[in-house]
């Protein structure tokens, strides 16, 4: 006895394959990603620009010589005792790390780790990819759209300062 159907579904076969083979390899290539826990940036903690120095050592001294954020709390206080309360806020909003944020910068007394526009200004909260031993997948990568938050017209009008494409470590 002789089958036929089994020859038809052979004979289909090779024009599925085409189809079905990048959809396979697709999600082949996408396991990991699909697996791999990525936090949002809700569930990650600040950490402060020291806890980035044992890895990134270069770049944390780079950051630390060099850029001018990473000494932007001195600016603060300076200027504090001249201005209001809420203007004082406004300069955390720029000035220090994850300010009115979950976990952010309070005050230079409660949080003094994070007085200073740090990494995570830039790369988010720092948290996940500290503790996971450095999993890049775990930072954030600056966007312009992070940059404008404080690098914006108003502000360069406002305080003559040039708006910076990069500024710090890299």
């Amino acid at each position: 006895m002789r089958l036929t159907e089994p020859a038809v579904a052979c004979r289909r076969l090779p024009a599925a394959l085409p189809i079905l083979l990048p959809v396979f390899l697709l999600l082949l290539l996408a396991a990991p990603v699909l697996t791999t826990p990525v936090l949002a940036a809700e569930e990650r903690t600040y950490v402060g620009t020291d806890a980035c120095a044992p890895c990134h050592a270069d770049q944390h001294a780079t950051f630390r010589k060099y850029a001018k954020k990473s000494k932007s709390a001195h600016s603060v206080k300076v200027m504090s005792p001249k201005l209001t309360r809420e203007e004082v806020q406004g300069c955390y909003a720029c000035h220090t790390t994850g300010y009115g944020r979950p976990g952010g910068f309070v005050s230079f007394e409660a949080t003094p780790h994070l007085a200073d526009a740090g990494c995570e200004v830039c790369h988010g909260p720092g948290s996940a990819h500290v503790d996971s031993g450095g999993d890049v997948a775990l930072i954030d990568k600056p966007t312009m759209e992070g940059c404008v938050v404080c690098h914006n017209e108003q502000r360069v009008r406002s305080f003559n300062f040039k708006p910076l494409l990069h500024g710090g470590a890299h």
